[in-house]
Protein backbone atom coordinates (compact mmCIF):
# COMPACT_ATOMS: atom_id res chain seq x y z
CA UNK A 1 0.00 0.00 0.00
CA UNK A 2 1.30 3.42 -0.85
CA UNK A 3 2.33 5.55 2.12
CA UNK A 4 -0.23 8.25 2.90
CA UNK A 5 0.76 11.92 3.05
CA UNK A 6 3.58 13.79 1.32
CA UNK A 7 6.96 12.24 0.75
CA UNK A 8 8.94 14.36 3.21
CA UNK A 9 12.20 12.48 2.65
CA UNK A 10 11.93 13.13 -1.04
CA UNK A 11 11.02 16.77 -0.45
CA UNK A 12 14.06 17.24 1.79
CA UNK A 13 16.43 15.67 -0.74
CA UNK A 14 14.91 17.75 -3.52
CA UNK A 15 15.27 20.96 -1.49
CA UNK A 16 18.91 20.26 -0.63
CA UNK A 17 19.76 19.37 -4.21
CA UNK A 18 18.22 22.58 -5.47
CA UNK A 19 19.62 24.96 -2.85
CA UNK A 20 23.17 23.82 -2.00
CA UNK A 21 24.71 26.22 -4.52
CA UNK A 22 26.57 23.48 -6.39
CA UNK A 23 24.11 23.13 -9.21
CA UNK A 24 23.29 25.85 -11.77
CA UNK A 25 19.98 27.59 -11.36
CA UNK A 26 17.27 26.06 -13.49
CA UNK A 27 13.54 26.44 -13.91
CA UNK A 28 11.30 23.83 -12.31
CA UNK A 29 9.70 21.38 -14.61
CA UNK A 30 5.92 21.34 -14.58
CA UNK A 31 6.02 17.89 -12.96
CA UNK A 32 8.36 19.06 -10.16
CA UNK A 33 6.29 22.19 -9.59
CA UNK A 34 3.08 20.16 -9.31
CA UNK A 35 4.68 17.68 -6.91
CA UNK A 36 6.08 20.44 -4.71
CA UNK A 37 2.78 22.34 -4.50
CA UNK A 38 0.84 19.19 -3.65
CA UNK A 39 3.31 18.40 -0.86
CA UNK A 40 2.92 21.89 0.58
CA UNK A 41 -0.85 22.11 0.24
CA UNK A 42 -1.28 18.76 1.96
CA UNK A 43 0.07 20.34 5.15
CA UNK A 44 -2.18 23.41 5.21
CA UNK A 45 -5.70 23.78 6.49
CA UNK A 46 -8.44 26.32 5.99
CA UNK A 47 -8.22 28.02 9.39
CA UNK A 48 -11.48 29.98 9.06
CA UNK A 49 -13.35 26.83 8.08
CA UNK A 50 -11.87 24.99 11.04
CA UNK A 51 -12.75 27.85 13.41
CA UNK A 52 -16.34 27.72 12.13
CA UNK A 53 -16.46 24.02 12.96
CA UNK A 54 -15.15 24.70 16.45
CA UNK A 55 -17.70 27.50 16.81
CA UNK A 56 -20.53 25.09 15.98
CA UNK A 57 -19.33 22.77 18.72
CA UNK A 58 -19.15 25.65 21.23
CA UNK A 59 -22.69 26.70 20.26
CA UNK A 60 -24.08 23.21 20.80
CA UNK A 61 -25.87 22.59 24.14
CA UNK A 62 -23.86 20.58 26.63
CA UNK A 63 -26.47 17.82 26.79
CA UNK A 64 -26.31 17.30 23.02
CA UNK A 65 -22.52 17.16 23.13
CA UNK A 66 -22.67 14.49 25.83
CA UNK A 67 -25.08 12.45 23.72
CA UNK A 68 -22.60 12.71 20.86
CA UNK A 69 -19.82 11.38 23.12
CA UNK A 70 -18.02 14.72 23.51
CA UNK A 71 -16.29 14.88 26.90
CA UNK A 72 -14.93 17.79 28.95
CA UNK A 73 -11.45 16.73 27.87
CA UNK A 74 -12.54 16.99 24.23
CA UNK A 75 -13.75 20.55 24.84
CA UNK A 76 -10.37 21.42 26.35
CA UNK A 77 -8.72 20.04 23.23
CA UNK A 78 -10.81 22.13 20.83
CA UNK A 79 -10.18 25.22 22.97
CA UNK A 80 -6.46 24.51 22.79
CA UNK A 81 -6.70 24.23 19.01
CA UNK A 82 -8.72 27.44 18.85
CA UNK A 83 -6.05 29.19 20.90
CA UNK A 84 -3.44 28.22 18.32
CA UNK A 85 -5.56 29.65 15.51
CA UNK A 86 -6.26 32.98 17.23
CA UNK A 87 -2.56 33.63 17.79
CA UNK A 88 -3.00 35.39 14.45
CA UNK A 89 -4.50 38.81 15.14
CA UNK A 90 -6.62 38.57 11.99
CA UNK A 91 -8.03 35.24 13.12
CA UNK A 92 -8.61 36.61 16.63
CA UNK A 93 -10.66 39.47 15.21
CA UNK A 94 -12.52 37.14 12.84
CA UNK A 95 -13.70 34.92 15.70
CA UNK A 96 -16.46 37.38 16.57
CA UNK A 97 -17.64 37.74 12.95
CA UNK A 98 -18.07 33.97 12.59
CA UNK A 99 -20.03 33.79 15.84
CA UNK A 100 -17.38 32.19 18.01
CA UNK A 101 -16.62 34.86 20.59
CA UNK A 102 -19.89 34.76 22.55
CA UNK A 103 -19.95 30.97 23.03
CA UNK A 104 -16.27 31.10 24.01
CA UNK A 105 -17.09 33.63 26.71
CA UNK A 106 -19.92 31.33 27.76
CA UNK A 107 -17.35 28.67 28.62
CA UNK A 108 -16.06 31.01 31.34
CA UNK A 109 -19.20 29.97 33.24
CA UNK A 110 -18.86 26.24 32.55
CA UNK A 111 -19.27 23.87 35.49
CA UNK A 112 -15.90 22.26 34.70
CA UNK A 113 -12.96 24.19 36.22
CA UNK A 114 -10.52 23.06 33.52
CA UNK A 115 -12.80 24.40 30.80
CA UNK A 116 -13.24 27.72 32.63
CA UNK A 117 -9.46 28.02 32.94
CA UNK A 118 -8.80 27.10 29.30
CA UNK A 119 -11.46 29.51 28.05
CA UNK A 120 -9.74 32.33 29.95
CA UNK A 121 -6.46 31.26 28.35
CA UNK A 122 -7.98 31.62 24.89
CA UNK A 123 -9.41 35.04 25.78
CA UNK A 124 -5.93 36.11 26.92
CA UNK A 125 -4.51 35.21 23.52
CA UNK A 126 -7.33 36.96 21.66
CA UNK A 127 -7.11 40.32 23.45
CA UNK A 128 -3.38 40.62 24.12
CA UNK A 129 -2.02 43.62 22.24
CA UNK A 130 -5.22 43.67 20.20
CA UNK A 131 -7.39 46.80 20.75
CA UNK A 132 -10.09 45.60 18.35
CA UNK A 133 -10.63 42.32 20.18
CA UNK A 134 -10.41 44.09 23.54
CA UNK A 135 -13.34 46.23 22.43
CA UNK A 136 -15.28 43.23 21.13
CA UNK A 137 -14.84 41.31 24.38
CA UNK A 138 -15.94 44.33 26.43
CA UNK A 139 -19.00 44.83 24.20
CA UNK A 140 -19.87 41.14 24.53
CA UNK A 141 -19.84 41.50 28.34
CA UNK A 142 -16.80 39.29 28.64
CA UNK A 143 -15.36 41.34 31.49
CA UNK A 144 -18.08 40.30 33.96
CA UNK A 145 -17.41 36.53 34.04
CA UNK A 146 -13.67 37.19 34.08
CA UNK A 147 -13.81 39.47 37.12
CA UNK A 148 -16.15 37.02 38.86
CA UNK A 149 -13.82 34.08 38.23
CA UNK A 150 -10.82 36.13 39.34
CA UNK A 151 -12.39 37.25 42.59
CA UNK A 152 -14.67 34.35 43.52
CA UNK A 153 -13.86 31.08 41.76
CA UNK A 154 -13.02 28.25 44.22
CA UNK A 155 -10.28 26.95 41.91
CA UNK A 156 -7.01 28.91 42.16
CA UNK A 157 -5.99 27.94 38.63
CA UNK A 158 -9.21 29.41 37.26
CA UNK A 159 -8.62 32.56 39.32
CA UNK A 160 -5.05 32.84 38.00
CA UNK A 161 -6.09 32.34 34.37
CA UNK A 162 -8.91 34.86 34.75
CA UNK A 163 -6.47 37.39 36.20
CA UNK A 164 -4.17 36.83 33.23
CA UNK A 165 -7.04 37.47 30.84
CA UNK A 166 -8.08 40.62 32.71
CA UNK A 167 -4.51 41.91 32.66
CA UNK A 168 -4.40 41.55 28.87
CA UNK A 169 -7.95 42.88 28.42
CA UNK A 170 -7.46 46.16 30.31
CA UNK A 171 -3.90 46.91 29.26
CA UNK A 172 -3.87 50.19 27.27
CA UNK A 173 -7.68 50.02 27.47
CA UNK A 174 -9.16 52.93 29.46
CA UNK A 175 -12.74 51.57 29.51
CA UNK A 176 -11.34 48.27 30.76
CA UNK A 177 -9.37 49.94 33.55
CA UNK A 178 -12.44 51.92 34.57
CA UNK A 179 -14.54 48.75 34.66
CA UNK A 180 -11.85 47.08 36.77
CA UNK A 181 -11.94 49.88 39.35
CA UNK A 182 -15.74 49.93 39.46
CA UNK A 183 -15.83 46.15 39.96
CA UNK A 184 -13.69 46.52 43.09
CA UNK A 185 -10.79 44.91 41.29
CA UNK A 186 -8.20 46.26 43.72
CA UNK A 187 -9.86 44.37 46.59
CA UNK A 188 -9.58 41.17 44.53
CA UNK A 189 -5.91 41.95 43.89
CA UNK A 190 -5.35 42.38 47.62
CA UNK A 191 -6.91 38.97 48.21
CA UNK A 192 -4.69 37.47 45.50
CA UNK A 193 -1.58 38.73 47.31
CA UNK A 194 -2.55 36.66 50.36
CA UNK A 195 -2.72 33.47 48.29
CA UNK A 196 -0.12 30.75 48.78
CA UNK A 197 0.07 30.29 45.02
CA UNK A 198 3.17 32.18 43.87
CA UNK A 199 2.03 32.35 40.26
CA UNK A 200 -1.19 34.01 41.37
CA UNK A 201 0.83 36.42 43.49
CA UNK A 202 3.18 37.29 40.62
CA UNK A 203 0.34 38.03 38.21
CA UNK A 204 -1.36 40.23 40.78
CA UNK A 205 1.84 42.14 41.52
CA UNK A 206 2.56 42.67 37.84
CA UNK A 207 -0.92 44.08 37.22
CA UNK A 208 -0.67 46.36 40.27
CA UNK A 209 2.65 47.70 39.03
CA UNK A 210 1.18 48.38 35.60
CA UNK A 211 -1.85 50.17 37.03
CA UNK A 212 0.33 52.33 39.29
CA UNK A 213 2.65 53.17 36.42
CA UNK A 214 -0.23 54.16 34.16
CA UNK A 215 -2.35 55.93 36.78
CA UNK A 216 -0.44 57.64 39.58
CA UNK A 217 -3.72 58.55 41.27
CA UNK A 218 -4.31 54.86 42.00
CA UNK A 219 -1.58 55.24 44.60
CA UNK A 220 -4.27 56.51 46.98
CA UNK A 221 -6.35 53.35 46.58
CA UNK A 222 -3.28 51.18 47.06
CA UNK A 223 -2.28 52.98 50.23
CA UNK A 224 -5.79 52.92 51.68
CA UNK A 225 -6.06 49.16 51.15
CA UNK A 226 -2.74 48.53 52.88
CA UNK A 227 -0.84 47.29 49.85
CA UNK A 228 2.56 48.74 50.88
CA UNK A 229 2.72 46.50 53.94
CA UNK A 230 1.88 43.47 51.76
CA UNK A 231 4.53 44.49 49.21
CA UNK A 232 7.14 44.64 51.97
CA UNK A 233 6.15 41.21 53.20
CA UNK A 234 6.32 39.70 49.70
CA UNK A 235 9.68 41.39 49.06
CA UNK A 236 11.11 38.73 51.38
CA UNK A 237 9.41 35.84 49.57
CA UNK A 238 11.38 32.69 48.83
CA UNK A 239 10.32 33.05 45.20
CA UNK A 240 12.72 35.39 43.40
CA UNK A 241 10.12 36.49 40.85
CA UNK A 242 7.67 37.43 43.62
CA UNK A 243 10.44 39.38 45.38
CA UNK A 244 11.28 41.30 42.23
CA UNK A 245 7.64 42.06 41.46
CA UNK A 246 7.06 43.30 45.03
CA UNK A 247 10.19 45.47 44.94
CA UNK A 248 9.12 46.85 41.59
CA UNK A 249 5.77 47.93 43.02
CA UNK A 250 7.46 49.46 46.08
CA UNK A 251 9.76 51.41 43.79
CA UNK A 252 6.82 52.71 41.78
CA UNK A 253 5.12 53.83 44.98
CA UNK A 254 8.33 55.49 46.21
CA UNK A 255 8.61 57.48 42.98
CA UNK A 256 4.99 58.65 43.27
CA UNK A 257 4.88 59.30 47.03
CA UNK A 258 7.75 61.34 48.42
CA UNK A 259 6.22 62.02 51.83
CA UNK A 260 6.38 59.06 54.21
CA UNK A 261 6.38 58.78 57.96
CA UNK A 262 9.49 58.16 59.97
CA UNK A 263 8.14 54.77 60.96
CA UNK A 264 7.53 53.78 57.33
CA UNK A 265 11.03 54.93 56.38
CA UNK A 266 12.56 52.84 59.14
CA UNK A 267 10.62 49.75 58.07
CA UNK A 268 11.74 50.27 54.50
CA UNK A 269 15.35 50.62 55.59
CA UNK A 270 15.13 47.40 57.60
CA UNK A 271 13.64 45.54 54.64
CA UNK A 272 16.25 46.76 52.17
CA UNK A 273 19.11 46.10 54.58
CA UNK A 274 17.82 42.57 55.03
CA UNK A 275 17.80 42.09 51.27
CA UNK A 276 21.33 43.53 51.02
CA UNK A 277 22.54 41.15 53.72
CA UNK A 278 20.98 38.17 51.95
CA UNK A 279 22.44 39.23 48.61
CA UNK A 280 25.87 39.62 50.21
CA UNK A 281 25.81 35.96 51.25
CA UNK A 282 24.91 34.64 47.80
CA UNK A 283 27.24 32.65 45.59
CA UNK A 284 28.44 34.09 42.31
CA UNK A 285 25.96 31.92 40.45
CA UNK A 286 23.02 33.06 42.59
CA UNK A 287 24.09 36.69 42.24
CA UNK A 288 23.76 36.38 38.49
CA UNK A 289 20.21 35.09 38.88
CA UNK A 290 19.10 38.02 41.06
CA UNK A 291 20.62 40.76 38.92
CA UNK A 292 17.32 42.62 38.61
CA UNK A 293 16.66 42.30 42.32
CA UNK A 294 20.06 43.88 43.07
CA UNK A 295 19.24 46.81 40.83
CA UNK A 296 15.77 47.21 42.32
CA UNK A 297 17.12 47.22 45.88
CA UNK A 298 19.68 49.88 45.01
CA UNK A 299 17.14 52.02 43.11
CA UNK A 300 14.64 51.77 45.94
CA UNK A 301 17.28 52.72 48.53
CA UNK A 302 18.34 55.70 46.43
CA UNK A 303 14.75 56.82 45.91
CA UNK A 304 13.87 56.58 49.62
CA UNK A 305 17.09 57.84 51.22
CA UNK A 306 18.75 59.96 48.52
CA UNK A 307 21.97 57.97 48.62
CA UNK A 308 23.30 54.82 46.95
CA UNK A 309 22.94 51.51 48.74
CA UNK A 310 25.88 49.60 50.22
CA UNK A 311 25.59 47.17 47.29
CA UNK A 312 27.70 49.65 45.33
CA UNK A 313 30.42 49.77 48.00
CA UNK A 314 30.50 45.99 48.16
CA UNK A 315 30.79 45.71 44.38
CA UNK A 316 27.55 43.73 44.20
CA UNK A 317 25.46 46.09 42.10
CA UNK A 318 27.40 45.57 38.89
CA UNK A 319 29.42 42.36 38.72
CA UNK A 320 32.33 41.77 36.35
CA UNK A 321 30.99 41.15 32.86
CA UNK A 322 27.72 42.96 33.58
CA UNK A 323 28.81 46.33 32.22
CA UNK A 324 26.91 45.64 29.01
CA UNK A 325 23.12 46.22 28.86
CA UNK A 326 21.19 43.21 30.16
CA UNK A 327 19.89 40.79 27.53
CA UNK A 328 16.31 41.17 26.34
CA UNK A 329 14.69 38.40 28.31
CA UNK A 330 11.28 40.01 28.66
CA UNK A 331 10.26 39.38 25.06
CA UNK A 332 10.07 35.64 25.57
CA UNK A 333 7.35 36.22 28.15
CA UNK A 334 5.37 38.92 26.37
CA UNK A 335 5.84 38.32 22.65
CA UNK A 336 3.70 35.79 20.89
CA UNK A 337 5.87 33.63 18.62
CA UNK A 338 3.01 33.26 16.17
CA UNK A 339 2.16 36.95 16.15
CA UNK A 340 5.77 37.99 15.61
CA UNK A 341 6.56 35.81 12.65
CA UNK A 342 4.94 34.12 9.70
CA UNK A 343 2.94 31.14 10.82
CA UNK A 344 3.33 27.64 9.55
CA UNK A 345 0.00 26.06 10.47
CA UNK A 346 1.54 22.59 10.41
CA UNK A 347 4.39 23.44 12.80
CA UNK A 348 2.60 21.87 15.72
CA UNK A 349 1.55 18.70 13.98
CA UNK A 350 4.26 16.61 15.60
CA UNK A 351 3.30 17.73 19.08
CA UNK A 352 -0.30 16.72 18.40
CA UNK A 353 0.57 13.14 17.53
CA UNK A 354 -0.83 10.78 20.03
CA UNK A 355 -3.67 13.13 21.02
CA UNK A 356 -7.01 11.66 20.08
CA UNK A 357 -9.11 13.36 17.46
CA UNK A 358 -11.68 15.72 18.96
CA UNK A 359 -15.15 14.41 18.08
CA UNK A 360 -16.81 17.21 16.16
CA UNK A 361 -20.43 17.04 15.15
CA UNK A 362 -19.45 18.01 11.63
CA UNK A 363 -17.15 15.05 11.30
CA UNK A 364 -13.41 15.09 10.75
CA UNK A 365 -11.40 18.16 9.85
CA UNK A 366 -11.20 19.51 6.29
CA UNK A 367 -9.37 17.49 3.73
CA UNK A 368 -6.33 18.72 1.91
CA UNK A 369 -8.32 19.12 -1.26
CA UNK A 370 -10.39 21.88 0.36
CA UNK A 371 -7.52 23.63 2.03
CA UNK A 372 -6.03 27.05 1.53
CA UNK A 373 -2.97 28.73 2.96
CA UNK A 374 -4.09 31.09 5.76
CA UNK A 375 -0.81 32.60 6.73
CA UNK A 376 -0.53 35.62 4.47
CA UNK A 377 -2.61 37.70 6.87
CA UNK A 378 0.20 37.60 9.42
CA UNK A 379 2.63 39.79 7.47
CA UNK A 380 1.98 42.72 9.79
CA UNK A 381 2.53 40.66 12.94
CA UNK A 382 6.06 41.94 13.49
CA UNK A 383 4.59 45.34 14.29
CA UNK A 384 2.29 43.82 16.89
CA UNK A 385 4.78 42.27 19.34
CA UNK A 386 3.41 42.14 22.86
CA UNK A 387 4.04 44.93 25.36
CA UNK A 388 6.19 44.13 28.37
CA UNK A 389 3.62 44.12 31.19
CA UNK A 390 6.01 43.66 34.01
Amino acid sequence: MAKEGPNWDGLLKWSIANSDGTAPTSNLSEEDRKWFMEAMQAQTIDVVKRMKEITLVMQTPEEVLKDQGVTASDIEDILEELQEHVESIDMANDLHSIGGLVPLLGYLKNSNANIRAKAADVVTTIVQNNPRSQQLVMEANGFEPLIYNFSSDPDVTVRTKALGAISSLIRHNKPGITAFRLANGYAALKDALTSENVRFQRKALNLIHYLLHENNSDCNIVNELGFPRMFMHLASSEDSDVREAALRSLLELARITKDRSEEDSEKMKQLLQERINNISLMSAEDLGVVREERQLVDSLWTSCFNEPSSLREKGLLMLPGEDNPPPDVASKYFESPLRSSTVNPSSNNDSKKGKRETPLLLGSGPSSADSNNPVSSNREADARSRTDAR
